[in-house]
């Protein structure tokens, strides 16, 4: 039988909206830990634990039943008490939690002992109101004032916090076979059960949020098969295309990627966005709202759509140094806690990234491409404008035709870029590169907008601008490959610094200059061997830093992990150029290493150990999970390997299928393009893919490699 290792952190997670509870796998959050129940960027629950006459429980085992829903099975330790001891484990408690607007608890309790026990059940909880930026840290200061009011009457706790006009509250009501009394910062219920008596609580936590209030729902967990999340999950599983896979562990990372995108909405203007995951990212977020809409596109375009939508409507249209806008601008984190409430914080929203306004301008013209809807553009022409005048002003900040960046405030971002991090961009010597940066992929990301812009406006009849656009690419492109290339390497620098010079680490940035086609296609055999090489690709997928780089870490945020997202645009590019066997090899990387993770949920990244030396994936602690951008990359890969190009104003999908040997087949239902819809399946026969068009019109599916470039 073969080994078999579950990777991931020791977690049980239940989130909706912008609502996420974290916790240890029995439910219980410690006071030290940065967990607890986090809504609209405050945490209202910082401490919560179960006790039995002040005995702790025991797990026996727990689980996320859907992203809304956990339960944990617990059993007693040995209970002293005034009527005898309670032997060790012959008690059983399940706690069942899920959120719908607020959150429902449901505590139950069996004896299995042969004689009636009694004893107090204890709730030990605390509210300490922290910002969600002060939960990361690990560092709070209070600014305001809590209370708290116990009503024995109506069983309710209710504790809230304000700050001048700021304000957020957690009222807990207690439904119980028996009554509850509150003391010491407890809820205690005193429990009798026979051999073989049941008891049973509902906890019900309404959350505020200035004058909003969350009501919890009144259900017990075995009822919530009807509510909000489950009819919206539901919602989407018939809305999207479906993936199917006779080979059930290949298939289940498809299915959890697609309940991961799911469950990862957020509403904004009474919109759908995808938030960037969870638990510090449950907000709009610029760049992966965006990237994570674009992967999402053969799956639905309603995410995109969306993200369109509001991001548009925050485009920055004036100068604000401390949050880093400037005209065009698009937003690269909204937060609404209380530091960002009082300006605090630059995040109202911040403007701090340099990649999200052309990628903005990319996913417009992606949409149009996958719906044919002159709607959408006329809709967002305006914004695009805008885009395109922040990419010529802004975006190049000394005029020499490449994007820069740097911050403008005091407290702006070092880094603009995807890898974000304050030591993300390093010389090969390890020292940091300083400000202004122009990293290879942005200028990848310029050149597909300018490119996919022009395309835009050729369509509606705006010859002029479409060829100016046209020759602005044709002329980034041209410098890229000449101010970028290092002949010696065979490889794309990093970036350039502030002087111009090429900072010629080795980086897997360079892959996203694949898969926007900024790459010369003599070159692109070097470019794909180099990231393919053992110092990059570490069996499970590509490095974000060589191996060999002194600064090398493969537990590191960006200099030597594996990201699935990095790793997903890198396999489009891939297969963009040709060299379909890399990108299935980057695939089965990524695909492997997601069997190994709770639930096939894929982290944000996970360590860059080689796969020769173990035989699982090795995560890093404190990675976002489920993380947007990381579920996208399954299709990513899709993409990637079936060659999807649809040209929806023709009414055309072009399609390059390339299966490894290791998936013989796919097929894939109610793929949309524009107003039609497919049922294709894809087989393997030798070294070749046929494609079988089950549903839709055979004439549209054009088979063969295309690039619009």
């Amino acid at each position: 039988m073969a080994l078999q290792i579950t990777v991931g952190p020791p977690q049980l997670r239940v989130h909706a909206g912008q609502t996420v509870w974290s916790s240890a796998p029995d439910g219980s959050v410690a006071g030290n830990a940065t967990g607890g129940l986090i809504f609209r960027d405050t945490r209202l629950i910082s401490a919560w634990a179960l006790y039995a006459n002040g005995a702790t429980w025991e797990l026996l085992n727990s689980g996320d039943l859907a992203h809304y829903a956990a339960r944990a099975f617990l059993t007693n330790t040995e209970i002293s008490g005034r009527e005898g001891t309670i032997a060790p484990r012959s008690l059983g408690l399940v706690l069942s939690r899920w959120i719908d607007g607020g959150v429902h608890d449901d505590i139950d309790i069996t004896s299995y002992a042969q004689v009636p026990v009694r004893f107090t059940l204890e709730l030990a909880l605390r509210s300490d109101f922290a910002d969600l930026f002060e939960v990361k840290s690990g560092s709070t200061s209070r600014l305001g004032r809590v209370q708290s009011e116990w009503s024995a009457a109506h069983q309710t706790l209710r504790t809230t916090y304000d700050n001048a006009d700021f304000h957020r509250g957690l009222a807990l009501r207690a439904r119980a076979d028996t009554a509850a009394a509150f003391a010491n910062g407890r809820l205690s219920f005193d429990i009798v059960l026979p051999p073989g008596g049941t008891w049973h609580a509902c906890l019900n936590y309404d959350l505020e949020a200035g004058t909003e209030r969350h009501a919890a729902p009144h259900d017990c967990l075995v009822d919530a098969g009807d509510s909000r999340p489950a009819r919206d999950l539901a919602a989407w599983r018939r809305e999207v295309t479906k993936v199917e896979i006779a080979n059930p562990d290949q298939a289940r990372p498809f299915i959890q990627a697609r309940d991961d995108l799911g469950g990862l909405r957020i509403a904004v203007d009474d919109t759908l966005v995808p938030a960037a995951g969870l638990p510090w990212f449950l907000c709009l977020f610029g760049r992966d709202t965006l990237i994570t809409s674009l992967q999402a596109l053969p799956l639905s375009a309603s995410l995109a759509r969306g993200t369109l939508a509001v991001l548009g409507a925050r485009q920055a249209t004036g100068f604000d140094p401390w949050r880093d806008a400037e005209p065009g601008k698009i937003l690269h984190e909204l937060r609404v806690g209380e530091l960002a409430h009082f300006n605090l914080i630059p995040h109202t929203p911040y403007y701090g990234t340099a990649d999200a306004t052309p990628l903005y301008l990319m996913l417009l013209h992606q949409a149009w491409r996958w719906t044919g809807d002159r709607a959408l553009l006329d809709r967002h022409l305006a914004t695009a404008e805008a885009c395109l005048g922040w990419l010529d002003r802004y975006g190049d900040r000394d005029g020499d035709g490449f994007q820069e960046y740097g911050a403008r405030g005091e407290r702006g971002y070092e880094n603009q870029g995807w890898k974000d991090a304050q030591d993300a961009v390093l010389y090969p010597d390890g020292s940091m590169v300083s400000n202004p940066k122009a990293l290879c992929e942005m200028q990848g990301y310029a050149y597909a907008a300018l490119v996919g812009m022009a395309e835009v406006f050729a369509a509606l009849g705006r010859c002029d601008r479409a060829a100016e656009l046209t020759a602005r690419a044709g002329l980034l492109y041209n410098r890229f490959n000449e101010a970028f290339w290092n002949e010696d390497d065979g490889f794309y620098a990093f970036a350039l610094d502030g002087q111009k010079r090429q900072v010629r680490s080795v980086a897997s940035n360079v892959g996203h200059c694949l898969w926007t086609g900024i790459v010369r296609p003599d070159r692109a055999r070097r470019v794909a061997d180099r990231l393919m090489a053992p110092d990059m690709f570490t069996g499970w997928g590509v490095r974000t830093l060589s191996a060999k780089h002194p600064a090398y870490n493969p537990i590191s945020y960006h200099n030597g992990s594996v990201w699935p997202h990095d790793n997903g645009l890198i396999a489009q590019g891939l297969a963009r150029y040709g060299f379909h066997a890399e990108a299935a090899r980057i695939a089965r990387g990524i695909g492997d290493a997601a069997a190994y993770f709770s639930m096939n949920q894929v982290p944000e990244l996970f360590a860059g150990i080689s796969r020769h030396g173990t035989d699982f994936p090795v995560q890093c602690l404190g990675a976002n999970v489920p993380q947007a951008w990381a579920a996208g990359s399954a299709f990513s890969f899709l993409q990637a390997l079936l060659g999807l190009q649809p040209d929806a104003a023709a009414g055309l999908l072009h399609v390059d299928p390339h299966l490894p040997d290791w998936l013989p087949a796919l097929t894939l239902r109610g793929l949309r393009v524009g107003e039609q819809s497919f049922d294709l399946h894809f087989r393997r026969v030798g070294q070749d893919t046929e494609v079988e068009v089950l549903r839709g019109d055979k004439a549209a599916v054009v088979v063969g490699r295309v690039f619009f470039l």
